[in-house]
């Protein structure tokens, strides 16, 4: 059963630069295993995370159809980039710049996922949290799928990947009308 947490905005906490928070997951998103990076940030420790699903730390704030994009993005084999607010388990809150790949057996078969964070840029942040809050209202006006086609829509109306838009708002840059 999955308790939930509160949070506090005004509880933020950041990542150095020099932080690299690592996980990885089976194929149903159970974490297998947490960097000590992942343990100081969540606030979990090895024993409570431990095939636990990933969204054990997924905040509130973060709306479902970024990671309804990302399983699309595992399904394809493919990796995926995207700013994400979790929440750790003291109620601390927390952006990073994550990177997700799938981990491949001898013979080319996906066997797990492999995640990377680091310090999200300012710039990325300030955009997403405007983005996400906006999906956020569509989900729950419209349901998950209408976010997913806003996503798309904004996508294609700025002529960019969803990964050229992350990775452009990582190096600090404009997409569109969000900055």
């Amino acid at each position: 059963m999955h308790r939930t947490r509160t949070f506090d905005l005004s509880k933020e906490i950041f990542l150095n630069d020099d932080t690299l928070i690592t996980s990885k997951t089976d194929l149903q998103g159970r974490i297998t295993y947490g960097n000590q990076d992942f343990v100081r940030f969540s606030g979990f420790t090895e024993r409570e995370f431990l095939h636990k699903p990933h969204n054990l730390i997924r905040h509130p704030l973060m709306p479902r159809c970024a990671f309804k994009l990302l399983w699309d993005f595992m399904y394809q084999e493919l990796e995926f980039f995207a700013f994400v607010c979790n929440l750790s388990k003291t109620g601390n809150t927390y952006w990073v710049f994550a990177n997700i790949t799938p981990s491949y057996d001898e013979n080319g078969k996906v066997i797990s996922y492999y995640s990377v964070r680091r310090r999200p840029s300012k710039k990325g942040v300030e955009t997403l949290q405007g983005i996400y809050q906006t999906l956020l209202e569509i989900e729950k006006d419209k349901g998950m799928e209408a976010g997913v086609q806003f996503v798309l829509d904004f996508l294609a109306k700025n002529q960019i990947s969803w990964d050229e838009l992350m990775i452009n708002l990582q190096n600090e840059g404009k997409v569109g009308g969000y900055r």
